[in-house]
């Protein structure tokens, strides 16, 4: 086995600019880039393994055949032959369609699969770009039609000016849109299950308006008062502060200035390592040395028990909640 990284995913979108194609060190392209899929077992957006022994093999292939030792023990008698986490980055040169999604029960019962709680941590805001989440104020599915209709809802959602390292958590439920000019990183339960519940009357390519999802939206929609900016961070050691926990997933923000061992004595679970900023060379016994650069997103296999890692960079380091106290050491 080997620390795996994995070809791009970029995704064109009506909504998308070129900063995601710069961030990655990546040439320009003459398609707006909305999406970079960094880290993704979903049917027909696959990540790809890039080299070493298992170059070619899809993610899903990967978990196939190392089962428990990619994943780790608990992450497998949890989710099966599933791979968890869905990770992105998203650039929006345009206001992102307002949307909702669904929790587990909903998502199992209308689509077979599960429901998403997502998190973002900015890379990139140009001035007065905002990020909404959550209604400010205790909402009735009835007031939600009624400023639909009149094109009012964005006056009920929090709306936060956003700055580099912000970090929002959105729950399943919880309305949220991505404003123009921000770069940012998503992580995610593995699920493309959204609900748009309003897109400022924007048309496709065709002409077309795009689709709503009122309907679903109506019934996953949590009416009261939220917001989606963390505050409450936790120092779990010099240069280590958790972002977020949640039953999906837990992600630490790691800022690596000299070097520093990631322990995980159980092999409980993979980590997924994106680099923010810099460069690292990460290192695992038995395994070949593998540099992450700025943009990259590099998967380590639940079977190291210690990663080393040196350089001058910022990473965030996800992984499932099984193994939080792990990362204390």
């Amino acid at each position: 086995m080997q620390i795996y990284k994995f070809h791009n995913i970029l995704k064109p979108v009506l909504w998308g600019g070129d900063k995601l194609l710069a961030f990655k060190h990546l040439p320009p392209c003459d398609e707006p880039i909305g999406e970079s899929w960094e880290l993704s077992a979903l049917p027909g957006r696959e990540s790809v393994v890039a080299g070493g022994d298992d170059a070619g093999l899809t993610l899903t292939q990967l978990v196939g055949r190392y089962g428990p030792d990619l994943v780790g023990r608990d992450v497998s008698d949890r989710y099966g032959d599933r791979f968890p986490l869905l990770i992105k980055l998203i650039d929006a040169r345009r206001d992102l369609s307002v949307q909702v999604h669904p929790d587990d029960a909903m998502a199992r019962r209308l689509h077979g699969c599960d429901g998403k709680n997502e998190m973002w941590y900015v890379l990139h805001a140009d001035d007065g770009a905002q990020i909404y989440t959550g209604f400010n104020r205790t909402l009735s599915p009835q007031e939600l039609d009624e400023r639909l209709s009149d094109g009012t809802l964005l006056d009920v959602v929090n709306a936060v000016k956003s700055k580099p390292g912000d970090t929002f958590y959105i729950p399943a439920g919880q309305i949220h849109s991505i404003g123009a000019g921000n770069l940012l990183v998503e992580i995610q339960h593995s699920s493309d299950i959204t609900y748009r519940v309003w897109d400022y009357n924007r048309r496709d390519a065709q002409g077309n308006l795009r689709q709503l999802h009122v309907e679903q939206a109506r019934e996953a929609l949590d009416y009261g008062a939220r917001q989606g900016l963390v505050q409450d961070r936790r120092r779990l050691a010099p240069g280590l502060t958790r972002l977020v926990d949640c039953p999906d997933f837990a992600v630490t923000l790691l800022e690596l200035d000299g070097s520093y061992a990631l322990p995980n004595p159980e092999c409980h679970t993979f980590v997924a390592l994106v680099c923010v900023q810099g460069d690292a060379v990460l290192e695992v016994a038995g395994m070949p040395a593998v540099t992450l650069r700025q943009g990259e997103t590099a998967l380590v296999p639940a079977i190291a028990a210690r990663v080393d890692m040196s350089g001058s960079a910022r990473m965030l380091l996800a992984t499932v909640p099984i193994v939080h106290e792990n990362f204390n050491s």
